[in-house]
């Protein structure tokens, strides 16, 4: 019996402190902050056809290097600039239901291009088109330097947490304790479009950059006194 007692009593001060842990709310929300966005990345590319891959991969890599100097005329830092993919594959032709006959080849040579300007962006794609790029896989913006934002989304969501703890504390009629944990998770979300004023533009492509929206989402552990 006095073992008994004595598991009893070293184990009631857990259950108390496991109900003492209980005692909380916790909530999740979001804050959202925009910006116009200062920096663009282009996904474009070069894609040609010929009866042997010799040929192919040559006249595409012709292509890619005249996109490359207009790249760097528009003032691109070799930086940003990077060859995202180089790829050669037969064309097959399966008509009149014979075997396979290989009939040609593709090339393709894929460039990512960042753009710190954006005033050139519109003029850039016009003559990257012009000299043969021929594929776009991509056009993004988004901010060089998205701290300031960042922070401002970020205390828009500690604030909308506070409130959401302090509706749910008067509702169960509880006091608010102190903040106990704080997770954080963060995404940026498409642009909104919004057309510049095209006379500051050198652009032949009209281009709407939008606004970039970061939204940051975090989960607070408050405690209940």
């Amino acid at each position: 019996m006095r073992w008994i007692v004595i598991f009893s009593l070293m184990i009631w001060p857990a259950l108390a402190g496991a109900q003492q842990d209980a005692r909380q709310i916790v909530v999740t929300a979001s804050g959202n902050a925009s910006a116009v966005p200062d920096m663009a990345v282009l996904r474009i590319g070069v894609r040609r056809e010929a009866r042997t891959a010799g040929e192919a991969m040559r006249m595409a890599s012709e292509a890619a290097a005249k996109v490359l100097d207009q790249v760097s005329m528009a003032g691109i830092e070799p930086r940003d600039v990077q060859t995202s993919s180089i790829s050669l594959y037969p064309v097959q032709d399966h008509s009149n239901g014979r075997a396979p006959v290989i009939r040609g080849y593709v090339a393709s040579n894929d460039l990512t291009v960042r753009v710190r300007d954006l005033d050139v962006l519109g003029g850039l794609l016009d003559s990257v088109v012009s000299e043969g790029a021929n594929t776009m896989n991509g056009l993004s913006f988004s901010m060089a330097e998205p701290g300031s934002v960042e922070t401002e989304a970020r205390a828009a969501a500690v604030a909308e947490a506070r409130a959401r703890a302090e509706t749910l504390a008067e509702a169960a009629g509880v006091t608010l304790g102190q903040v106990q944990t704080i997770a954080e998770g963060s995404a940026v979300t498409p642009p909104r479009p919004m057309l510049r004023d095209m006379a500051t533009m050198e652009a032949s492509v009209p281009v709407a950059e939008g606004e970039v929206d970061i939204s940051v989402t975090v989960t607070v552990v408050y405690a209940i006194e």
